[in-house]
Formats: C-alpha cells, structure tokens, sequence
C-alpha cells in the first residue's frame, strides 16, 4: 500500500463512518483489507479505492471494508461497576419517573454481536422493577454481520468469561459444544438494527430514549465525529436521560451538553432537564 493509497482509503472510510485511521495504523489496514482485494480479485488498493467509490456493489463492500478495521471485542455482564450502578442507582429514578407512561427504551449504540444489550435486559428483568411495561432495548451496529449473530443470540464460554454461573442458569439455554443460547423471554425485549451513528437522517429514526449505552465506541472516532455522535445522543435522548460511555472514555474538550452524575458506584452523563416553568 502506498502512502497515496493509504491517505485515500483512511479519507474514504472517514467520510462515511468517522472512523479515523492514524497514520501509524497504515501497516494494520493493508493486513485487514487486504483479504478483501483477494475476494474481489484485485490487484492492487488503488483498484480497491476505485471499487469502492465507483462499483455498484460499493456500499455492501464498504460496510465490509469497515468490519475489517474495526475490533468487536465484547462480553456479557462487562464493567460490572456501572452495570451495578445503573441497576440500583439509575433503574428505581426511572421506574418512578416512567410510572405513569409504563414505558422504558434504553439505546446500546455500537451494540457489535448483542452481549451489551441482552446483558442489559436481563438486569431490568432481574430487578422486577419493570414487569408488564413496555420495555425495549434497542441495539444498533454499522455491521451487518455482527448484527445477525447478535439475533442469533447463540454464545461460546468466552462471551460468557464474566457471567455469573446462577445467571448463565437463569438465562440461557444449553445448546450443547459449550454453547449456549439466550432465552426467549430476554430476546422478547431486544430488537436489533443496523445502523451509521454518522448519518444524522437515519439517526432521527431512532425513538426517544431513557438511557444510551455507547462503551468503547468513540475510541474510533476523532474529535469532530465525536462531537457528531454526541449530538445524535443528545437530541435522542429525553430530558433527565443517561449516557454510559467505557470507563476509559470521557466528555472532557468535546463541549457536550451533558451533565456530569457523581453515582455512588460509578459516573454517568446526564441530559439536563429543563427547569421549571417559573424560572425560566
């Protein structure tokens, strides 16, 4: 790959997702991509540049060309700090808040194959806080391919390295080979979707929602896709509602419209809410 065709396919990428290529990743994105030259049948990566902007099929290989940069490292029950935060500081705020709607919609954005979001459901039906409410947990990736194990919802023992044994029996099912797969009543509350955090129009499609879960997503992103996705998050959420982002994440330099919770276990960002009618 030549430093020309390097700048070429990291400016294309950025455009359509904000996933920011550094320049010293050049050696890591000719070894991910190029599995995708030879499935093409291509020669060289000005071939695959050209494939990319002109082939009809360019959208479908983008997608793929993205999946090969991009990590989907994850597991059930991850940071377990926040998870228990959310269930004993956050869920009670938003059973009260919620009582009278009996509706709750919670966003894991950046979902990759399902584990945050079915992790996140069984929490709710663990606390019993949420029985006979409409409840959705929504996840969304920009990989296809991810997304159809997430709906699969069939998982190895290394998805499972932080579940606790009593809720591998609570649930899952065995399916036998050391796999398991989630029950039916946690997958009754998740819905998947793919989706670009990029592209503001699809975005306005999403409902509002409680909470977003979005950890270990905007480490690849710079500042200005950052600043992007935020702003998605923001005017998708409601009044009062909470962003979670990974531990190693922050809103510091990014000017975000969101307030920092000190929770007893952990931090979380709020959307604030407007103040009353009588002080404004």
């Amino acid at each position: 790959m030549t430093a020309e065709e390097f700048r070429l396919l990291r400016d294309h990428v950025y455009s359509h997702c904000g996933i920011l290529v550094r320049e010293d990743m050049k050696f890591v994105m000719e070894r991910r991509l190029w599995p995708r030259l030879e499935a093409l049948g291509l020669r060289d990566f000005s071939g695959y540049h050209r494939y990319l902007r002109y082939d009809a099929q360019r959208r479908v290989e983008l997608e793929a060309a993205v999946e090969a940069l991009t990590t989907h490292e994850t597991y059930f029950f991850r940071e377990p700090n926040q998870l228990k935060a959310f269930t004993d500081e956050i869920l009670p705020v938003l059973q009260q808040r919620n009582a009278s709607s009996r509706r709750l919609r919670i966003w894991s954005a950046g979902c990759s194959t399902g584990e945050e979001a079915y992790t996140i459901a069984m929490l709710l039906q663990q606390s019993r806080r949420f029985e006979n409410w409409d409840v959705e947990v929504y996840g969304t990736d920009i990989s296809r391919r991810v997304l159809a194990t997430a709906r699969r919802a069939e998982y190895g023992p290394s998805a499972l390295r932080a579940t606790p044994p009593e809720h591998v029996s609570r649930f899952f099912v065995p399916l036998g080979g050391n796999k398991v797969k989630v029950r039916d009543d946690v997958r009754a509350w998740v819905s998947f979707g793919q989706l670009n955090l990029l592209d503001a129009e699809a975005c306005q499609l999403v409902a509002q929602m409680d909470v977003v879960f979005c950890r270990n997503v905007m480490i690849y992103f710079d500042l200005p896709a950052r600043r992007r996705v935020l702003q998605v998050f923001h005017e998708r959420l409601v009044p009062g509602g909470y962003l979670m982002l990974g531990h190693s994440e922050n809103l510091l330099n990014l000017g975000a419209d969101f307030e920092l919770v000190h929770l007893r276990g952990d931090l979380a960002y709020r959307k604030p809410e407007p103040p009353p009618r009588g002080l404004r």
